[in-house]
């Protein structure tokens, strides 16, 4: 039997005070229950929280005395139960079954704060994902904070998102490991302590939108331990949720500034500001002058060159660089099919050094047209052997073309995997450390200034920018990496709604990561692609304090020179004067959230209009529609 104390506590608010508990805990009071009652529960208590575990259901309330708001869980299907538990001090140890399998976890409060973090013990074998602990109920009027790329808010009542399951390590998922429940001024904030094998469901509950957490297995086994962070705050919203994640990743050593890097090595200043360009005219010294003269001074230039243009661009303070990859390799025997062969195809690494399934097949990468109209797939590299090839190609080829940076694609987008060759398997964890490690060889041995697609923070200590995190992956165009220089006039109603929607978009990434990588939009998604929606790009770049991406060729440009200008114009200085500097602050400035602002550590503030309306700032002025305006800057 469990002792009087730690006996079912269906009303912990009728207690003539939480510390009465909270001392019980803290003098080591143990109790076990060999099978939980049906209506058991048991209750944690701090000077802020209580947290209270049902045994009927392995769900979680959690009370905050600040604002005295409950915050609950709901299974989504009632599978969990509580087996055994056992308090001592501020933890509680239990046993849970769910769908017949047995795990443990241990739920610790935090003194002093308003945290309590949850550590998993999953079942020996795990046959599919862990889905516990339970998603938290949210309120009507709620919004959902989830860094989808850069970042996202969704109304937990909008029937036009759809569930989804993001994972945690790669950048098609969330590129930090963090979710967050903003209901008015009060949220909770949960933190992946174990991302690399974790995942988030976004569902629908009784009509609205909750999240939860999913764990995925290591080759089929537990593995180890997985940790979560639940985070209560009264006030803040998204900001606060963003300036806790921050914390979090400075003390487990992500958090590295621009500022850093460029004392490492001096070509980083080149990139803060500049405007990405990909361009394949020959030209590239002409179209840089013209751009130039244009009043376009600051350039990172994406597309390979030769060594002499590269020498010339060089000179003009242009920022060289040039596509690369160490993930799809193609089946020779395939090449008579093709219409051309990849020069950055690691050929000598098919079949041995690729990635194998458990069935020992070989892991699918991206599909390649052949002549007769076919798809043939590549095979993917193992991330345990690409260090390798790119220390094969990269010195070498450097000793005649003088590069200043180095685009590697797809190694932050991919997910980590799992490689089952016996000659080289890797769990996700050793995949995350070979693709760092990757990304570590081309930015610190190389001294190259480094981009990688998409985005991820584990890759934050090693790279200078990302092309893709401006860009929310799930609402590009249709095939925009493959059609990347195909410019669309209809606008998509999910690109309208989502990928330029103010009512969505949320600075989450630049909140946490502004001062330490420059974003850009995805390369088949830049400033210039659906000229309908040029401008509201342009007004979150000046926003965000981020530069622009032009993608075009040379009558693009003859005919269009103004508007490129103008378009960098609206943003790159911004992106400049802000570019070392923390983004301190986002606000909404009107219930409809058309005006918003950000706020920057350097003093420097930017409100953006999106709206049809002129909007009244504080000093008066008058903010016309579509525009911006920018305080502080030198």
């Amino acid at each position: 039997m469990i002792p009087p104390i730690y006996r079912i506590w269906r009303e912990p608010r009728r207690l003539a005070g939480h510390w009465l508990l909270g001392l019980a805990l803290v003098l080591g009071i143990d109790a076990f229950g060999a099978a939980a009652e049906p209506a058991a529960q048991w209750t944690l208590a701090s000077s802020n929280l209580t947290v209270t575990l049902r045994g009927a259901d392995g769900a979680i309330d959690v009370r905050d005395h600040r604002d005295g708001h409950t915050w609950s869980q709901k299974p989504a299907a009632a599978n969990t139960r509580v087996a055994r538990a056992r308090a001592n001090g501020q933890t509680l140890e239990f046993d849970l079954v769910q769908a017949g399998v047995e795990f443990s976890a241990i739920l610790r409060i935090e003194p002093g704060c308003p945290e309590f973090t949850i550590e998993i013990r999953p079942p020996a074998t795990m046959a599919r994902p862990l889905a516990w602990p339970h998603p938290f109920t949210s309120s009507p009027g709620a919004w959902l904070v989830v860094p989808l790329n850069e970042g996202i808010g969704y109304p937990v009542d909008d029937p036009a998102v759809n569930p989804m399951r993001l994972i945690a390590y790669g950048g098609h998922g969330i590129c930090m490991a963090f979710w967050g429940v903003a209901d008015g001024s009060r949220g909770m904030l949960a933190i992946l302590e174990s991302p690399d094998d974790a995942a988030i469901r976004i569902a629908r509950l009784d009509g609205r939108l909750v999240i939860a957490p999913e764990w995925d297995s290591v080759h089929g086994k537990a593995g180890y331990s997985r940790r979560l962070r639940y985070v209560l705050f009264d006030r803040g919203g998204h900001v606060a949720f963003a300036k806790r994640y921050r914390q979090y990743a400075r003390q487990i050593g992500l958090l590295k500034t621009l500022d850093e890097k460029r004392r490492q090595n001096p070509n980083v200043d080149r990139l803060v500001g500049a405007v990405n360009v990909w361009c394949w005219d020959r030209d590239a010294v002409g179209i840089a002058r013209e751009m130039q003269d244009a009043g376009i001074d600051r350039i990172l230039w994406s597309n390979r060159q030769t060594p002499e243009n590269l020498a010339a661009l060089n000179r003009l303070s242009v920022l060289t660089s040039r596509y690369d990859i160490y993930q799809d390799v193609m089946d020779p025997a395939q090449f008579p099919r093709l219409r051309s062969v990849h020069p950055d195809w690691t050929t000598p690494a098919w079949p041995d050094d690729l990635m194998r399934g458990a069935g020992s097949d070989w892991i699918r990468g991206w599909q390649v047209r052949a002549r007769d109209g076919a798809m043939i797939p590549c095979g993917v590299l193992c991330d345990r052997q690409a260090l390798e090839y790119a220390a094969r190609r990269i010195p070498l080829e450097l000793e005649t073309h003088p590069y200043l940076a180095r685009f590697i694609d797809t190694t932050t987008a991919s997910p980590w995997r799992e490689c089952y060759d016996p000659d080289h398997s890797q769990t996700r964890s050793e995949s995350r450390h070979w693709k760092m490690e990757l990304l570590r060889y081309v930015s610190q041995d190389m001294r190259l200034v480094t981009g990688s697609e998409t985005g991820h923070d584990a890759a934050v200590p090693f790279v200078h920018f990302f092309e893709g995190m401006l860009s929310l992956g799930p609402y590009r165009v249709p095939d925009a990496g493959r059609n990347m220089q195909q410019i669309v006039d209809e606008v998509p109603e999910r690109v309208a709604r989502f990928q330029v929607g103010h009512a969505y978009r949320l600075p989450l990434w630049e909140l946490v990561y502004h001062d330490c990588v420059v974003a850009h939009w995805y390369w088949g998604d830049y400033n210039n692609k659906l000229p309908a929606l040029w401008d509201r790009r342009d007004l979150f770049n000046a926003l965000y304090g981020t530069p622009p991406m032009f993608m075009f060729t040379r009558p693009a440009w003859e005919q269009q020179r103004e508007r490129f200008a103008r378009s960098y114009r609206a943003s790159a200085p911004i992106a400049r004067a802000a570019g070392y500097a923390e983004m301190t602050d986002h606000q909404f400035l009107t219930a409809d959230r058309r005006v918003q602002r950000t706020a920057f550590a350097n003093g420097i503030t930017v409100t953006v209009n999106f709206g049809p309306d002129p909007f009244l700032m504080d000093n008066g002025a008058s903010l016309a529609p579509l525009s911006r305006h920018a305080a502080g800057i030198p």
